[in-house]
């Protein structure tokens, strides 16, 4: 069942979900202090994820409670190859003081010289990054804008069995049109936003220990009009509604269930599948790289795989006009956390 929410504050007195299910904009209101789980239970990020053809750039700033993480990941598919660096953050409690809205707020962040900014601005979003130890000195500087256009979104309010305190609000908001550059060292990398697309990943919830989660993305042009989708599952109890959605121009079409398919024993060799319950979404995917991560220290554990490739296949929209996608760039990953 697919449920549409009304809007109102997220979460009651007592630290309960007011309502499940999924929304095309914003509709619930996010209140850290409404929240009466443990400090360390609250889980908040921003990841932004800019791709072109050839390169991109995945940004994160989280609080996670126990630890804070600054991240950076930059994507050569010509290679290809990734480079990833994050900057630890001990025990930042809600000090990180990260947006209650995706809409209003803004992320400034520094630890030692490096420095993350994600503001809101006239007619978008600008991502300014600098980390001068990145890749061994030679040093990273992103300067972004990603356009907003008025835009459906997805948006989901979802419970976890068994822990009614525990929740998790999240927006995707897809098909961002990005321009600006990124520096490495003496290199610069230029974004333009008739071909280079933005993701941005909202998330904000009070998380159960042990978790596996899904997350598939792509953001682009498909037939000269942008196109793009969110897929994925594990974020809790979904039963009252999936978050695997498509947009086309800015339009929503939602979609139920979603199956990855993924070969045992490799991330980036033989190609995924991706198959929906009502035959709407079917996608193979072909892995360009892995961008893997493990994180294990006692009790908290983080295993990723989070990979970038092609996706092709057919899409069904609400109307029920077909949708043929060929090597449209995005990502899917398996991530496992004890956290």
């Amino acid at each position: 069942m697919q449920t549409l929410m009304s809007p109102g504050p997220l979460l009651d007195d007592l630290g309960h979900l007011v309502e499940t299910g999924w929304a095309p904009s914003e509709i619930r209101k996010y209140r850290r202090s409404a929240i009466t789980a443990p400090k360390f239970r609250i889980k908040e990020w921003d990841y932004y994820c800019v791709l072109t053809a050839d390169y991109g750039i995945a940004l994160t700033v989280a609080d996670n409670g126990y630890m804070g993480l600054l991240g950076v990941s930059w994507l050569d598919f010509r290679t290809p190859h990734e480079i990833t660096e994050n900057v630890m953050l001990p025990f930042p409690m809600g000090r990180l003081g990260l947006p209650e809205s995706a809409d209003d707020g803004d992320v400034v962040v520094s630890k030692g010289k490096a420095r993350f900014e994600f503001r809101h601005v006239d007619g978008g979003r600008h991502l300014i990054v600098d980390y001068p130890a990145f890749d061994g000195g030679r040093g990273l500087r992103a300067d972004l804008f990603l356009a907003s256009p008025a835009d459906d979104r997805m948006v989901i309010a979802t419970p976890f069995p068994k822990a009614s305190r525990s929740f998790y609000y999240n927006q995707k908001i897809n098909c961002l049109p990005a321009a600006g550059t990124v520096r490495i060292g003496i290199d610069d990398f230029t974004f333009r936003s008739e071909d280079s697309f933005g993701v941005l990943d909202w998330g904000r919830g009070v998380w159960t220990y042990d978790n596996t989660w899904y997350w598939g993305s792509a953001s682009g042009l498909v037939n000269g009009e942008r196109f793009g989708f969110n897929i994925g599952y594990g974020f809790g109890d979904t039963s009252a509604a999936s978050e695997n959605i498509v947009f086309v121009g800015g339009r929503a079409h939602k979609l139920d269930r979603i199956d990855f398919d993924i070969p045992q024993g490799t991330y980036d060799g033989a190609p995924w599948n991706f198959s929906s319950n009502d035959g709407r979404f079917e996608m193979t995917f072909e892995p360009i790289i892995d961008r893997a991560a493990t994180f294990d220290v006692g009790v908290l554990r983080s295993i990723q795989h989070q990979v970038f490739g092609k996706f092709s296949g057919t899409v069904i929209l609400d109307d029920g006009t077909s949708v043929v996608v060929r090597d449209l760039l995005g990502f899917a990953e398996e991530v496992r956390n004890r956290w």
